[in-house]
């Protein structure tokens, strides 16, 4: 019943990560910036994956009391201590954070050794929903771990009732309940789905409420798709960048692992109702979490009008494709270039260098034979049109790319520094690669 429901094989989940039809909003003014502190902890814990039955070690990033919520105000500057509470080297990394050199992983910042801590500051110049984790050494280790999401708000208010965060994560399971990190072979292991750290969690709204759900794909490897029965999703971000307000295509947001999309859900049902969540993997669909409608009162008489754009974090309108330096990288199958994050030397050739403020082209070949997520770390980036001739109304830092497929990407180079990309095969047992380009 669920797969009649979303409809979706692997190939048209895929497909449904380009589907929209946005455009750009008006810059806000910004704000003087205000410190903020935040302290990020890489320590062993434990999350309840079987019902009745002891909880799963993992290891996990967390906040400190000052600020457990991971919430802050676009324009801050952030101050980060991080520290390794782990046995083995731990390494912040980011979706979703442009600008920021000194932050880059393994470019700038070398592996925290085991009770070693640093410090670092953030300017927060973008609105949006980011994502941070532990897990660009996870491959192979005794222990998958979590990541976490954080939230910048925008300088203008933003007219909802709800903000809540919607963390997808996966997880491989052996018979006697220990988890399984990426880059190794799941064998006989269970996948099991959680959101939040919680499975099947309920979320509960009024009567003609507006909630505004950040999904975040925080899976090591699946590009899935989420849809909400008997609801319309307005589409309002992409990988924490402003979009013209979209339904989602065919009810479904499609998600490559990190991506993020931003929407708004308005709660016209009637008191009582509760609707299934379902994800879908491109094998089959499944329930992960439920929307309720309570008896409470709602708040108003009648739903809200549709919603304005988000505020723009104020990308450039325009890329200059004529004059682009233009780059092929090539995926999926082992790349000489390509590297597990443990080999990196920042030594090694970059895979390009280009002048600050140049328009870069990358044209992205997947010669493997599964799909291929690749991410871009420090800036955000178009989806051209398959003539190269124009690009997709919207910004991206993450995408998947099918087997045999070529996709052309566009991004200014407004940030100085060294940055990295990375790449990963939509299989559990695939290794995660990085390289590393210049911008001068």
């Amino acid at each position: 019943m669920a797969d009649r429901i979303l409809g979706l094989n692997r190939r048209e989940l895929l497909a449904g990560l380009g589907a929209a039809a946005i455009g750009p909003a008006v810059p806000g003014i910004a704000a003087a910036p205000e410190h903020q502190a935040l302290t990020l902890l890489a320590k062993a814990s434990a999350i309840a994956l079987r019902p009745g039955q002891p909880d799963t070690p993992i290891w996990s990033l967390q906040g400190g009391p000052q600020n457990p919520g991971f919430r802050f105000k676009q324009d801050d500057l952030l101050e980060v201590a991080f520290g390794n509470e782990l046995p083995v080297p731990a390494l912040l990394n980011w979706h979703g954070l442009d600008g920021v050199p000194a932050a880059e992983p393994l470019a700038a910042r070398s592996p925290l050794s085991a009770g070693a801590s640093e410090n670092l500051l953030i300017p927060l110049r973008h609105a949006g929903t980011l994502l941070c984790d532990i897990r660009l050494l996870g491959d192979g280790q005794a222990r998958p771990a979590r990541p976490q999401a954080l939230i910048v708000g925008e300088r203008e208010p933003v007219t909802t009732d709800r903000d809540e965060v919607f963390l997808v994560e996966d997880w491989r399971l052996r018979a006697d309940g220990t988890a399984i990190a990426p880059g190794s072979d799941p064998g006989d292991t269970v996948p099991v789905y959680t959101v939040n750290g919680q499975a099947a969690p309920e979320i509960r709204v009024r009567r003609h409420d507006r909630l505004r759900l950040r999904f975040i794909n925080g899976c090591q490897r699946a590009v899935i798709a989420v849809k909400i029965e008997g609801y319309e999703v307005r589409v309002m971000a992409l990988d924490g960048q402003p979009s013209e307000p979209f339904p989602a295509r065919n009810g479904a947001m499609v998600l490559a692992p990190g991506s993020r999309a931003d929407a708004f859900i308005d709660a016209g049902a009637a008191p009582g109702l509760t609707s299934s969540i379902l994800l879908h993997d491109g094998k089959e669909a499944r329930p992960i979490a439920r929307l309720t409608v309570s008896n409470d009162p709602p708040l108003r008489d009648a739903g809200l009008p549709p919603a304005p754009p988000l505020p723009s974090n104020g990308l450039p309108a325009l890329l200059d494709l004529k004059t682009a330096l233009r780059v092929d990288v090539a995926l999926g199958e082992p790349q000489a270039d390509w590297v597990r994050p443990a080999n990196f030397a920042i030594t090694s050739a970059p895979a390009f260098r280009a002048k600050a403020g140049r328009t870069v082209v990358l044209a992205l070949s997947n010669r493997g034979a599964k799909a291929v997520v690749f991410h871009l770390h420090g800036h955000h980036f178009r989806l051209l049109d398959r003539l190269d001739d124009g690009w997709k109304p919207f910004w991206l830092d993450t995408l998947a790319v099918d087997s045999a497929q070529t996709q052309r990407i566009a991004f200014a180079t407004e940030f100085a520094g060294r940055w990295l990309m990375e790449t990963a095969a939509t299989d559990w047992a695939a290794p995660r690669l990085v390289r590393w380009f210049s911008v001068e």
